[in-house]
């Protein structure tokens, strides 16, 4: 799996050449570049046309289920979920309603539980990873302290994330 982000960014031409070799069976978008990606897609399909290989396109944004329906209106239907790590009832519940179509739990969980995650990772710079430690130690497992330069939640911080959770738990109970 290639994954384009960052500094290792692939235009259509890269991903399809990439997509040819043998060993890869995938891309991984963390770019949030919607418009690259709707010609990344298309460009590796008629790459791989014929081939039979397969090959799979996931979103790798952070929370990616904040920007999943966009990236699956452009045929990447697989996603990572960082939340999963410590709220998977919710990441699931999000799963479920968009192969079902149910707008109104995807409203929902986006609505109480997603848009507010990703509004408090934007706060500060590697918070994505901090808030999946403090999840995961909210919910019982001892994930240790993020390595510098990152830096962990403040104690508000982290009662934001609990109750994030409690609400969208509840929002959808």
């Amino acid at each position: 799996m290639v994954y384009s982000r960052a500094n290792a960014r692939f235009d259509e031409h890269a991903a399809a050449e990439v997509a040819q070799l043998p060993t890869v069976a995938g891309l991984k978008d963390g770019t949030g570049d919607l418009d690259l990606v709707a010609r990344i897609v298309p460009a590796v399909r008629a790459a791989l046309d014929g081939s039979g290989k397969d090959f799979q396109f996931f979103n790798g944004m952070p929370t990616a289920e904040a920007s999943q329906l966009a990236y699956r209106a452009l045929g990447v239907e697989l996603y990572s979920s960082a939340a999963f790590a410590f709220a998977p009832d919710l990441s699931l519940a999000f799963h479920r309603a968009v192969e079902e179509g149910d707008t109104a739990r995807i409203d929902t969980l986006q609505r109480t539980f997603f848009h507010p995650l990703v509004r408090l990772r934007r706060r500060v710079p590697g918070y994505a990873v901090s808030l999946v430690k403090a999840g995961v130690t909210l919910s019982g497992l001892k994930a240790g302290p993020v390595r510098p330069p990152l830096t962990s939640l403040t104690a508000d911080e982290t009662e934001e994330l609990a109750a994030l959770v409690a609400g969208a738990r509840a929002a959808i109970a």
